[in-house]
């Protein structure tokens, strides 16, 4: 059935299309015929929505375009065309950032099984897990440090208009938490500091009243969460790590003050700054003591700049972080066994996972480690449902069964992917078929094919090439990657995950230590003190605004 779009711009007139047929690019293609030029030139506009091309398979009927749709075309240059698509690019991996980091803290904060291999936890300084508040407030804190820690990846990078968006997606997630949970952290003065930051690089003077409200934010936060003395801080986290995050937030605030016409205000805040960033020039002689010891230039300088230049409070700093990173290491394989024990013993009908502390206690008193999950799991983690269960003799036996039942499943399951990826390479179904009843891996299956003197030369020659990528710790498959009926944890139906993305971010976290948000490279902060120190020495105080350098 074709139908009419109403086309203005370049050319206007009626079209007729096929809307279940015609895709953005053919009508695209129309249009500039009708227009005589080409179709990259062309853009196109229908219900406040560029048209876009996408994978070229999406139908006009698909994007809601009807019978008697308007459409505007317009001509765009090549350049313009560039800008266009770098700011879809631009708009779309930020929409796909938000997506994730909700997903990732939505699955990650309620107890479900993670999907993934890893799980996502709030920890302290120390590295110790904790639980702030309620389960929204753990979801609130979650995402708003994912997206503050992608915000700062994005500072390191100089894009700052894509980092200021990120933080006040961050800013809008801490807000849902309660306030009085946000006053333990000191995450949120510092998400203060980086937005004020980024006006900064920005060179934005249209947000200096905004910037001026977020530092004396920043100042009452850090105040309460460090100290007025920074004792606390210190403290907890040994040294003076302070120092470089304290000289960004005296130079913002010597700057505002300078732009709103503060100027004694501005000379303090700034001669203070001026001290701190003389305070962290490491001293050659010190860095190449430290270095001289093994350790890396990188983590030298930043243990030097913590503790105040000394070279002995330096090395021990590095000592006990070298320390810590081993325990970390551990307590992360540690964590990994966990989730994949979990994923093992499927999720309950609320998609939690077995408690393992309930499971412990049940083990102890002298039931099988399966048959006891298995009873946690029917119960929503319920000890007493579970012992119930255990001790009557036809629910017991019933679990047994449906235990059996799962583990044959998984077992076919894990044959047929072995299968799949023997046949794969090229061998002969049938054969891989009855080879792999009796080698449960596919190093083993390939060696006992490859051995048979009945496959063919060229099948060898190919599998042969194939068999050189590492595939020694290719095992069956575990539970975790089985299909049975336990259902998948926090399954996605539309299996709508954005995976990159949601990998993307997790690796950020893993990269962050206690001491990231500490560990400034302070070059441009002395540049900027240097600039306003000279302003302010001139006596131009009429200057109203940034001046590029």
């Amino acid at each position: 059935m074709m139908a009419k779009l109403k086309v203005a711009g370049t050319w206007v007139g009626v079209v007729e299309v096929e809307l279940e047929k015609w895709t953005v690019s053919m009508l695209r293609a129309e249009i500039a015929r009708r227009s005589n030029t080409t179709p990259d030139s062309i853009s196109l506009i229908s219900a406040g929505r560029v048209l876009k091309d996408g994978e070229g398979s999406e139908k006009l009927s698909q994007l809601g375009i009807k019978n008697n749709s308007k459409v505007l075309s317009s001509r765009v240059n090549a350049d313009q065309k560039k800008e266009l698509l770098a700011e879809e690019e631009r708009s779309s991996r930020l929409a796909r950032i938000k997506a994730a980091a909700t997903a990732l803290a939505q699955r990650h904060a309620d107890g479900s099984l993670p999907l993934e291999d890893f799980n996502i936890e709030l920890e302290d300084q120390s590295g110790k897990k904790v639980n702030l508040g309620s389960e929204t407030d753990q979801r609130a804190v979650m995402m708003g440090l994912m997206f503050h820690t992608k915000g700062k990846q994005l500072i390191r990078k100089q894009k700052y208009k894509d980092a200021l968006e990120v933080l006040e997606m961050s800013e809008e997630a801490f807000s849902l938490c309660n306030p009085q949970v946000i006053k333990m952290i000191d995450n949120v003065p510092i998400l203060q500091i980086d937005m004020a930051w980024c006006y900064f690089m920005l060179r934005d003077i249209s947000s200096i009243s905004t910037a001026g409200v977020r530092l004396q934010k920043a100042r009452e936060g850090i105040e309460q969460a460090h100290g007025k003395d920074y004792s606390r801080i210190r403290l907890l986290q040994g040294g003076h790590p302070e120092i470089a995050l304290h000289l960004r937030l005296e130079l913002l605030e010597g700057v505002v003050a300078y732009h709103t016409g503060q100027f004694e205000d501005s000379r303090k805040a700034l001669t203070s700054a001026q001290s701190k960033f003389l305070q962290l020039q490491v001293p050659d002689e010190a860095l190449s003591v430290v270095v001289s010891m093994g350790f890396k230039e990188r983590d030298a300088k930043r243990a030097l700049r913590m503790n105040n230049q000394d070279v002995g409070a330096a090395v021990d700093f590095l000592v006990k972080e070298r320390a810590k990173r081993k325990q970390k290491q551990e307590e992360d394989r540690r964590r990994h066994r966990e989730i994949m024990e979990k994923k093992s013993y499927g999720v309950t009908p609320m998609k939690k996972a077995v408690d393992l502390e309930r499971l412990n206690e049940l083990v102890s008193i002298g039931y099988e480690k399966v048959l006891a999950a298995e009873a946690l799991r029917r119960n929503e983690n319920d000890t007493q449902k579970a012992l119930d269960d255990l001790t009557n003799p036809d629910i017991n036996a019933i679990m047994q069964q449906y235990i059996e039942s799962r583990k044959r499943k998984r077992q076919r399951n894990a044959e047929n992917e072995v299968v799949e990826k023997l046949v794969a390479m090229g061998f002969e179904r049938s054969r891989v078929v009855e080879v792999v009843q009796t080698n449960r891996t596919v190093e083993q299956a390939m060696q006992t094919l490859l051995s048979q003197t009945t496959l063919d030369s060229s099948s060898v020659s190919h599998a042969a090439a194939t068999s050189s990528q590492p595939t020694t710790s290719e095992n069956i498959p575990g539970p975790s990657s089985s299909s049975d009926d336990l259902g998948a944890p926090n399954e996605d139906p539309f299996n709508l995950r954005d995976v990159e993305m949601e990998d993307e971010i997790a690796y950020d976290l893993a990269q962050v230590d206690a001491f990231s948000d500490y560990d400034i490279n302070v070059t441009k902060e002395g540049e900027a003190i240097e600039e306003y120190l000279v302003l302010l020495a001139s006596k131009g105080s009429t200057c109203s605004e940034y001046k590029p350098q």
